[in-house]
Order: C-alpha cells, then structure tokens, then sequence
C-alpha cells in the first residue's frame, strides 16, 4: 500500500492573515516598454491562474470562510467526502465519468469553503447581474475609442448568442468551439455555448487546420466560431471531416466570401434575438452543477490532446475559493480590472478572465491581438489592472528588456537604480520572512520607492496593482528576485487543467521564493509515496478536481486513483509551514517558459523519421523559451563495450553519400562540420516543423553531438529508455548554448541596469 502524507487546508480565518499588498504602486523606469510574449502554452498543463485584490480594501474579506448563505443551491447535486487516504477505499466511478452527459459526484466539505452551495453558471452569472448589474463587466479599445458593456448587458448578450446557437441547431452536450484572440464576442459564445445545453470549447489559435479538425471531431462540434478570415481558412480545410458541424460564426472583419451556414457575428446575433425565452431558460433550468459545460484540451505524453471536463461547480465552487482566498473586492467596494490576453484556451486564462472576475464584479479589459507582440504596455498604461497575470515567459521578457535599456542609462541613473534595487530585495526579502509583517518600513526603502520603484510600476501600467502573478509554467529564482528587488512581488500559483487552474497560491503574507503557495481552502493535498527528504507525487482533493476525459475512461483511470485523488504527475513536498515546492516531473512532459505543454516522444520520432541518418534525438526546452534539440548520428558500435565508436555505419555511408557528403566518421559531422549534412538535417528539421500543432512545438535549434548515446556512456537505461536528466547534466554546455545570445522582441523600456 502507498505510504501517503495528506496536508489539510486551512480551516478557519486565523490561517489567513490580512494581506499586505505592495501599497501605493510602483513602477519601472518612465522609459519602460512592454512587449511580452508568452508562447502559448497549454499547459496545462501545469497551469495556474493568478488573482488580484486591492490593497485598501482588505477588509471586505479578512475572514474568508464568512460563506455567503443567500446564494442558490442546487438539491439535487449528490456529493461526496474524502475517503480514508490511508485505507484502500472501493473504486468509486461516481466520482469521475467519461461520458459528456455524465454526472459526478461532488467533493462536498461538511464546514468551510468545502460546504459552499453548488451553482450553475447561469445561478453565478445571475447572482453577479444581481449585485452589480450596472458596473462595468468587458471593455476593449475600437480604434481610439474605448467600448464598455456592463454586467446586465453582458448577460443579455449571452442570452441572445445561447438561442442563436439553438436556432443553428446546437445539441446538448455538443461543442461550440471558438478559435481566435480573446474579445467580448469570445466571452459570450463561451458562455452561450453554456446556458444553450452544449460544450465550451477554446481552440488553441495557433493550432494547425488538423489540430483543429482533432479538437472539433473529439468535441462533436456543432458550430465553430473564429476571429477572422485567416482562422476560417483552417476550418474550412477540414470542413468536409467534420460531420457534426452545422455553421461557422465569424467575429472579426467583413467575410471575403459568401459561404452557407457561414455568419457574420451581426448575423448570428440577429438569429436569437427575437426568439422566445421558453426553450433557452427550459435547458437552463435542467442544467446540474454535477454536470460538465467545459472542456479544456490539454496535451498527454501520446501527442494526443485530451478534453478535460469540467463541471459548473468546477468552474463556480473555484472561482468562488480563489476569489475569497486572495481576498478580491467585490465592485461594490472597489472593483477588480483585469487585462485579458494570455491564450483562452488555457483554464487559466478562463479562470482568471471570466470566472474570476464575474464573481465578484471586476471588469476584463482586452488586450490587442498583437499585445503579445509589443502592444500590451499600451493596454496596461491604460487600464492600469489591480491585478496581473503573467505566464514566466513575460515576466522574463521584461526582465530582458529592462536589463537591456539600463545597461545604456547614464552612470548616475545605474548607481541609483543598483542601489534601489538591493534596498528593494533586502526590504522585500524581510517582509517575506516575516509573513508581510515589519514593524516599520525603513526610511531608504521610502527613498527608493519614490526615486525608483513608482515610475518603474507606472510605467509598467502596474501602478494600480496589488497583485502580480505567475503560473502555467516554472519561473527562475533569478526573474522572481529581479521583480522584489523593484518592490514588485510576483506570486506564483499552481495547478492544471484537471484542477481547473490553481491548487496552490502564494499571498502578499504568505509567500517564499520559489514555492508555489499553500493550499486554497477547501482543497486538499496528499503527498504520495514520499522519499527520505519528503518528495513525492502532489495529488488533489476538491472540488476543483475535474470529471474525467471526454471518451477517454482509460486515461481518467490513470489520472484519478480508486480514491479519486487527482495524481499530477509532479513531484514536489511542503515545508513545516505548509508551501509547497516543486521538485520535479514523472512525467516527460515539457512546459516551456510559456506555459506550453509539449510531449516530446512524438517530436523526437518524427525527427527520426525525417532524417534517417539521426541515431537518437532529445528535445529540450523544459522552462525555457523555446524548443531545441540534441542529436546523435547513426555510427558503429564497439562488440564488446557497446560503447559508440567515431566511425559511421554503412546505411549511414551510403545515406551521405546520397546527399553529396564524403563523411565517414561522426567526427567529420558532428557540430555543423559538414555543410551539406547540415543543410540536409535541417531540410528534415522543417518539414517536421511544418505539421507542429503550434508555433511553441517548433524546433528552433539543434546540434549534432561527437557521440551516439549509449548505456555504457549513461545515456540510456538499461531498455535503452532515454534518461533525459542525465542527458542534461552530461550535455549542459551544448543546451546552454541554445539559449545564448537570444535576440529578444522588444518588452518594457526600462532604465534599469543589469541585476
């Protein structure tokens, strides 16, 4: 039987001390730029999410187990308790289910956050309109011109799309599937697709037109809605594979063409809005918070993209936990602002920008398409978010840049920064240590604050935020530093698609470097199969936990235990105050620096297959910004020692001879040595790039190694399994050298000099 350590969550008020947010803002240099790009990532994935709350009104939630009694519940909801972690429980199926009509027990708690009646989406949806009815709920910029709606709009604006959908003849529990940058239209065909009986479906925007095809066929997609001209293309490539599909929506620019079943949003919008009530609030009122409305596909180490589903209560019971426990105000106090652009086929995104904020009355502000490209400083100036979530790969963009721009400041400019910048890490580091606490802010830290760490958050449009987080992917000690050291606290979060988003979250009074947070209340964690210095597999109780995959009840199997604790395949333990750190994967799956979750089997043996003359090939790019690749030329092998040799094997002679090349030993390759190898290898290199599902899943990189791998030289196990740690650590001086001298897109403009 496993040997199991199960940490509890927080119970009561006293665990959760009043946050102690960075105060009025703070800033970068009045020179600084953003651009950041996160590459997509999926995360999931890894995911996390991240919350914000403003500092002066911490007082609204100080006690985050004060459960509102006046929300709905839903009676007919079945629940469950934890089992015995330490005791082998029956199977219990009806925890989990891989059918899109199913029902799930729910993880219900006898007391605290656990105990939260069940909701709908539709019950948060209205109960928000309820409560904050006239306040401002999406904003976006039309040109100059800046265009709100508030929350009574918003939800009659779902309404309307719900029965235009159910008029193009969506099927209950069929997918409405939506591909295209984040905007208003995005969030209402999500949450129509919802209230109409069917699936919300993200579509990842760099997806390639078969990637596509994947998602829409898995999902019995009934309507696909794309941003524009270019995305249609991909949908329309594959159109005649997708037997479900009954009409296309497109929400950007005029149509190029005239296609049937294909609409403008105008158009669409036009079809519900005469159409009567009664069959839209009869769907509505069956509607079970047992019951999945979501589905998030996530990559697996096949390749092959799974549809996590989440329930309402998924989506509702999390919003609400992360809500109270980051402390958010409520818009009647003082409302959250949000900026929408991090990729909507992530939980995270969806977590943060709509289930979030709905709950308690913030307003989401969408970015441009190009935010990602250079543009999305101009939106945080603008709308000045009290909150901010960042994937690493953003964060580590602006460090870029601003280290980049104050390596050319003025000498006097460096001195003042470099000298902030060590009051600002020691000051934070201090605070940090004592959980938010200090008796009183020392007069240099004061001094810094005004001189540099104000135009460095203005400038960053953080000068309104209280809350910076990151998440979807491992961040640096190094980027974490870097931000304390300007008075700007970046927080991480932890979870996955299958925990619909965070797990874990750091607060402004209970944060430490390179942890992940402690535990949201409500949920719990068990460490399984613990080694001597306490590192084991993380899994998650909760209501948070997810139903299963869609048609996949092998693979829900494999996730969820006969307990129903969720396994995530990553290795991690907690300290005696309850942190929880991250010490490793099971799994091989990469995540890089932008939260993309990438299984790298599928690349590797495409790579092999495409150039023949590749013995073995590794891809890298584990928290990094891109993908690269180590390879390893087909050569002879020693009878006796099994230990590579420098001379080529005779397929691999003649398959260079092929190609015009003269080589006969790995030595005369190896390195970029021969030019028309090169030129081959990277010809093959392409062609597998040009069927990558995304950008993020292209190989920017490669070399090839003087030697094969081999188990006498510790590359491979005794099955001839790579061990890729190994690798690493044997190769560490080729993978950094990848990732030297990157030219980095432009990110803040900043006069801060190096760290």
């Amino acid at each position: 039987m496993s040997t199991v350590v199960v940490m509890d969550p927080a119970r009561d008020a006293s665990n959760l001390q009043s946050s102690c947010g960075t105060g009025d803002s703070i800033a970068s240099l009045d020179e600084v730029t953003m651009d950041s790009t996160a590459n997509e990532s999926s995360e999931e994935e890894s995911a996390g999410e991240r919350e914000a709350e403003t500092g002066a009104n911490t007082e609204l939630t100080n006690n985050p187990t004060d459960i509102p009694t006046e929300w709905p519940t839903h009676t007919q909801t079945v629940s469950a308790q934890r089992p015995d972690s330490l005791s082998l429980a029956v199977a219990k199926p009806d925890l989990w289910t891989s059918s899109g009509d199913g029902e799930v027990k729910l993880r219900m708690g006898e007391s605290g956050f656990a105990s939260e009646p069940p909701l709908t989406v539709d019950q948060m949806f209205k109960t928000a309109v309820e409560r904050f009815g006239s306040y401002t709920a999406l904003g976006w910029k039309e040109g100059e011109q800046t265009k709100t709606i508030n929350y009574q709009e918003y939800y009659q604006a779902c309404r309307t799309a719900a029965k235009s959908f159910l008029k193009l003849g969506l099927e209950r529990y069929h997918g409405v599937g939506i591909l295209g940058f984040n905007s208003a239209e995005w969030f209402i065909s999500d949450i129509a697709a919802i209230l109409a009986g069917g699936f919300a479906v993200g579509i990842y925007t760099t997806n390639s037109p078969d990637a596509c095809q994947y998602v829409a066929e898995n999902c019995k997609a009934n309507i696909i809605v794309v941003e524009n001209h270019k995305q249609l293309q991909k949908i329309l490539q594959v159109q005649d594979k997708l037997p479900h599909l009954k009409a296309i929506i497109q929400y950007k620019d005029a149509l190029k063409e005239k296609r049937p079943n294909l609409y403008t949003w105008t158009e669409f919008m036009e079809l519900g809005r005469d159409e009567p009530d009664t069959k839209l609030d009869d769907i509505i009122t069956i509607q079970k918070p047992n019951q999945c409305c979501t589905l998030i596909y996530t990559s697996g180490t096949t390749g092959q993209p799974k549809g996590v589903m989440l329930s309402h209560d998924n989506l509702t019971w999390t919003a609400f936990a992360v809500g109270r426990y980051v402390r958010l105000a409520e818009a009647t106090k003082s409302q959250e602002i949000v900026v929408s652009y991090l990729p909507l086929s992530h939980i995270a995104a969806q977590m943060v920008d709509i289930w979030v904020t709905m709950k308690v009355g913030g307003a989401t502000y969408f970015a441009q398409p190009d935010a990602l490209k250079g543009s999305l400083v101009n939106t945080m100036r603008e709308v000045r978010p009290t909150a901010f979530m960042g994937v690493p790969r953003v964060w580590e963009k602006m460090q870029e840049k601003m280290k980049s721009v104050g390596a050319k400041s003025s000498t006097v400019r460096r001195k003042v920064a470099v000298w902030a910048k060590g009051v600002g890490l020691q000051t934070n580091l201090s605070k940090m240590n004592q959980n938010g606490a200090m008796a009183r802010t020392p007069m240099n830290y004061r001094l810094a604050k005004k001189l540099v760490f104000k135009k460095v958050r203005k400038a960053l449009g953080l000068d309104r935020c209280t809350k910076c987080y990151t998440g979807a992917a491992p961040i640096t000690k190094d980027t974490l530093e870097f931000f304390l050291s300007l008075d700007i606290p970046v927080y991480e979060l932890y979870g996955m698609s299958e925990s619909t988003g965070p797990h874990t979250i750091s607060l402004p009074d209970a944060f430490r470097l390179t942890s992940v947070g402690k535990l949201i209340p409500g949920c719990e964690t068990k460490i399984n199969n613990p080694d001597e210095e306490g590192n084991g597999e993380i899994c998650f109780w909760g209501r948070h936990v997810f139903m299963g995959y869609l048609n996949q009840a092998d693979k829900t199997e494999d996730a969820l235990d006969t307990e129903g604790w969720l396994h995530s395949g990553d290795l991690g333990k907690q300290d005696d105050n309850g942190f929880l750190f991250i010490t490793g994967r099971i799994k091989e799956l990469i995540i890089t620096a932008g939260g993309e979750n990438i299984p790298p089997v599928p690349i590797e043996d495409a790579v092999k297959e495409a150039v023949p003359l590749v013995s073995n090939a590794m891809l890298i790019g584990d928290k990094r910004k891109f993908l690269a690749m180590l390879l390893t030329i087909k050569c002879q092998v020693n009878g006796d020692t099994g230990a590579p040799e420098d001379e080529l094997m005779p397929e691999a002679v003649e398959l260079c001879r092929k190609l015009g090349s003269n080589a006969m030993r790995v030595s005369e390759i190896a390195g970029g040595r021969d030019p028309v190898i090169h030129a081959a290898i990277q010809e093959g290199i392409n062609r597998v790039n040009e069927k990558a599902t995304s950008n993020a899943q292209r190989i920017q990189k490669w070399t090839i190694l003087n030697q094969d791998f081999s188990i006498p030289g510790g590359e491979l196990g005794p099955t001839m399994k790579l061990k890729r740690p190994v690798v690493m650590k044997m190769y560490k001086e080729q993978v950094e050298n990848f990732y030297k001298e990157v030219v980095t897109p432009s990110t803040p403009d900043n006069s801060m000099p190096p760290k």
